[in-house]
């Protein structure tokens, strides 16, 4: 695939990187040299200086012969301009990011796409979205939905006392004999390594486990790992950011008691206007003292999105100290990914990481529906659609020349969620969700073109 990105920011510059890995044909344009200057040096790709918007710099780009055309700068109007322009001129497939989340309450009303836009992608709408999935499932430090729910992949950290510690996977199934849940990745405390389960790898205490399950399947997990589902009612948000009052609104919706503390007073005043359901507090929300007057030990969950990560960080371990059953810190840096579970905040989340793996799947081959990447993992988890084509239709799954760097977590088959073992036949039509390491992708699409 020939793809161009606008924009050599965080967003862009990682999903460079994601795609530079598939061997795509890449040009990244951007009007800073610096930023430019740093993609080549450290990816494999083609890079252009100039405005993302001028004609002659996309005749440059060749984007009359473009699959792709993503822009993710900073600017919506540069990005949305930059697609009208990029359609007209022969682009195949167009993608624009947004900040304003507006453009996403009206998308049946205004038709993008007749427009020449054909995804809009909101990074804020995409991490208040997930801050929203983490409370829902609130034992759980990640989270993901197939389908509306009718696959769940969760994350969670073992406890000592988890009946399975000590077990192999294999032992571990017999536990619950109707098995609602499949572990497809895992990584031991102190290491970088994913692993993916298999039949006699052991589970042991502190190990991140990533499981597929249905509805029922939460419940057993709950049970399993000796997490409580804990009720969460009161949630405390730091920050009237974007992602903050987006996160509220939706919070507010669901009936959630929802405080908003905010440093600027006019902003706050903004915020307790758009938002009357919410509590909205204006204060600095680095002061401690401030934060236990509003009673933050009688809060349920903490999220802290304010412009600065570090403040994120060190406010969630404020809460953590004073036992709040959930702690969400937004993160700006990349690198801090990689510590998320041993810092002690249960979740870290980054909204240009959630919007690179958002659009990542518009690149697939084969017919990806979804696509999620595993925080701090080197894994994906990729949702196939079977064709008639497909090596796999007609197939039972112990029967696959499958690779051992990857596994099936379950199928969706006429709108219910199955837990797919070794003798379930895969049919056209199917919904697969794999796990799978970054070396066994190209392999796995094949099985699925």
């Amino acid at each position: 695939m020939k793809i161009i990105i606008a924009g050599a920011g965080e967003v862009g510059f990682h999903l460079a990187k994601l795609l530079s890995y598939e061997s795509q044909d890449i040009t990244l344009i951007d009007s800073d040299k610096d930023s430019l200057s740093y993609a080549e040096s450290h990816l494999d790709i083609r890079v252009l200086k100039g405005d993302a918007t001028s004609i002659s710099v996309m005749n440059e780009a060749q984007v009359s012969q473009s699959d792709l055309v993503i822009g993710v700068t900073s600017s919506e109007t540069t990005n949305i301009t930059l697609c009208l322009l990029a359609k007209q001129l022969g682009c195949k497939q167009t993608i624009a990011r947004i900040s304003n989340t507006e453009f996403l309450d009206y998308k049946d009303l205004i038709k993008f796409s007749e427009m020449g836009i054909d995804e809009l992608i909101s990074p804020e709408e995409l991490a208040a979205t997930e801050i929203k999935l983490l409370l829902s499932q609130s034992a759980f430090n990640d989270t993901y939905e197939f389908e509306e729910g009718l696959l769940i992949m969760v994350g969670v950290s073992l406890p000592a006392g988890a009946p399975f510690v000590g077990k192999t996977v294999q032992e571990a199934a017999l536990i619950f004999p109707e098995l609602h849940f499949m572990p497809i990745a895992l990584q031991r405390r102190g290491t970088q390594f994913t692993l993916i389960p298999r039949g006699n790898t052991e589970f042991r205490e502190e190990d991140q486990v990533y499981f597929i399950t249905d509805r029922k399947g939460v419940e057993e997990l709950y049970k399993l790992t000796g997490k409580k589902k804990e009720e969460i009612r009161n949630v405390m948000i730091l920050g009237g950011s974007k992602v903050g009052t987006k996160a509220a609104r939706d919070l507010c919706e669901q009936r959630f008691n929802v405080k908003i503390i905010e440093k600027d007073k006019n902003k706050a005043f903004e915020i307790a206007d758009m938002l009357p359901n919410a509590l909205v507090i204006n204060g600095d929300c680095r002061n401690v003292e401030l934060l236990e007057e509003e009673s933050l030990e009688s809060m349920d969950a903490f999220i802290a999105v304010t412009g600065n990560s570090e403040t994120n960080i060190m406010s969630c371990l404020v809460a953590k100290s004073k036992k709040i059953k959930k702690t969400i810190a937004l993160v700006e840096n990349m690198d801090y990914f990689q510590i998320s579970h041993s810092i002690g905040v249960d979740t870290l989340i980054n909204k240009k990481l959630l919007a690179a793996n958002n659009i990542f799947r518009y690149v697939r081959k084969g017919e990806v529906v979804a696509l999620t990447r595993l925080n701090n993992l080197n894994a994906e988890i990729l949702e196939f659609v079977v064709k008639a084509s497909s090596e796999v239709n007609g197939e039972l799954i112990r029967e696959l020349d499958f690779p051992r760097e990857a596994s099936i977590g379950g199928v969706i088959r006429q709108g219910k969620g199955n837990i797919a073992l070794g003798d379930f036949r895969i049919q056209e039509g199917d919904r697969v969700v794999v796990c799978c390491l970054p070396s066994a992708i190209p392999r796995i699409e094949k099985l699925f073109l």
